[in-house]
């Protein structure tokens, strides 16, 4: 049985992506590949509690465990040490960004249009990681950010685009404020 989303995307966005794009293919179309969360930790990484605190709940969104990243470079502006540990990454599998977690954020007016790299990979932030249901508001011992990286397989910007206002991403509209 296949993912209700995926089987939209083959049956109804693929389709219309090739004929709106003007492309040859189906398979010249924009496709995401993964979406991967980053949580920094920041001088928080140093402290064992505070970290698996933060591995859980991260744990508990993905379904799987994330990955420790660390430090690339000694700054003694930002008190870091080459090695140290600097936060959490894990990717995504469930589609559950756009339809549960996005309507979550306190006063959301959109996703801005601006977050497409030269790529046409998208990337946001999200202030509190309390919007995903599986982390429980009372038990999440401090509210942490989050950044969400939307991998695309695209030829440019306007393609991933296109991509993802099909996929119902809740974009602000250049007359809205």
């Amino acid at each position: 049985m296949t993912p209700r989303l995926k089987e939209i995307y083959n049956k109804e966005i693929q389709p219309a992506l090739k004929d709106s794009l003007g492309l040859k293919n189906v398979f010249m179309t924009p496709k995401i590949e993964k979406v991967v969360l980053n949580m920094g930790l920041g001088l928080d990484g140093a402290d064992t509690k505070i970290l698996k605190a933060a591995e859980e709940d991260m744990g508990k969104i993905t379904g799987q465990k994330p990955v420790i990243t660390k430090f690339k470079k000694s700054v003694a502006n930002f008190k870091t040490r080459k090695g140290s540990n600097a936060g959490l990454k894990v990717t995504l599998r469930k589609n559950k960004l756009v339809n549960i977690a996005l309507p979550r954020i306190k006063d959301f007016r959109g996703l801005s249009p601006k977050g497409f790299d030269k790529f046409g990979n998208y990337t946001f932030g999200v202030k509190e990681h309390i919007i995903f249901p599986e982390v429980s508001f009372d038990r999440a011992d401090k509210v942490r950010g989050l950044d969400i990286v939307v991998v695309i397989k695209a030829l440019n910007k306007n393609h991933a685009f296109a991509l993802l206002e099909k996929m119902n991403f809740p974009f602000i509209k250049k007359g809205d404020n």
